[in-house]
């Protein structure tokens, strides 16, 4: 006879090595998780297109929209570990805003000037 395990059909046992990372309290926040996220992926190309000249208007708009979202993640956090992945990659996403505006800014050669 099958025993019952107290999970719903579909969830597994093992958390994801995400689920891990920013769950230090074993809650679902799954609007604070997707922004955590997103301001990973947007510090990352942020940081990463800065480097190069012809690149500049990626490197802004990315690094705006990272630091936008890691301060309004910031305001609605919910544990340290989003908190931390927030601050590092909000920061990533400055640095690239930064470097980006002074390569050519956010619409440089595009409307003129």
């Amino acid at each position: 006879m099958a025993q019952s395990t107290g999970q719903p059909h579909g969830q597994s046992h093992n958390p994801s090595y995400w689920t891990k990372l920013v769950r230090d309290d074993a809650r679902a926040h799954p609007l604070q998780d997707t922004l955590a996220g997103l301001t990973m992926v947007l510090g990352a190309i942020a940081i990463a297109t800065c480097m190069f000249r012809g690149l500049h208007i990626l490197a802004s708009w990315t690094g705006l929209f990272g630091v936008f979202t890691a301060a309004w993640g910031q305001y609605i956090s919910t544990n340290t570990a989003q908190r931390f992945l927030l601050i590092i990659f909000g920061v990533a996403s400055a640095v690239g805003l930064g470097i980006g505006l002074a390569h050519g800014g956010l619409l440089g050669g595009v409307v003129g000037y």
